[in-house]
């Protein structure tokens, strides 16, 4: 059998890719196919959903532990930072926040966020930009939310607080 690389606990935070911050919440061992397998099994509140995934197997979905502090920090300083707006069209834009998005980065991830993000006083954005956009700073809220130990509208709140303090010094410059 391949070497166990990762260990996850029950009761651990971890991050799925496609689906963000979830909780191991039990150690399966399940006989599938004639094979017994072992199977950690995540539950994802937000999306009132659970999966299993083979512990052989988490490694190469990506399945990792919360993001280190450094990492954290790297991704706070990333919403301080020049949004960069591409001029290609929207629907590869579009793909490549997507794939950011999905990669479980917490760095890429922000990056989407300060991308996407509009204060008050700037123009309205689309409403494909707008789901995009609150689908990569719900994630960054997730895992912001699990690492210090308080809820996502909380995180949510410091996101949108250091997004908002930026802000002005960009829109200047550009307007």
């Amino acid at each position: 059998m391949a070497a166990k690389a990762l260990s996850f606990d029950v009761g651990d935070y971890v991050v799925y890719p496609k689906h963000g911050v979830g909780r191991v919440i039990e150690l399966q061992k399940e006989q599938i196919a004639g094979m017994e397998l072992e199977l950690y099994v995540l539950r994802f509140e937000k999306e009132r959903m659970t999966l299993r995934v083979p512990t052989n197997k988490a490694e190469g979905v990506g399945m990792r532990k919360l993001s280190s502090n450094k990492t954290l920090e790297e991704a706070m300083e990333t919403l301080k930072g020049k949004p960069k707006v591409k001029r290609t069209m929207w629907s590869r834009r579009a793909q490549e926040y997507e794939a950011k998005i999905n990669s479980g980065d917490l760095v890429s991830i922000a990056e989407v966020t300060r991308d996407l993000f509009r204060a008050d006083d700037q123009p309205e954005q689309s409403y494909s930009e707008r789901q995009i956009f609150e689908a990569a700073s719900s994630r960054l809220a997730r895992e912001l939310a699990a690492m210090e130990e308080t809820d996502e509208p909380s995180a949510l709140q410091k996101i949108l607080r250091i997004l908002n303090e930026a802000a002005p010094k960009y829109a200047k410059v550009e307007g």
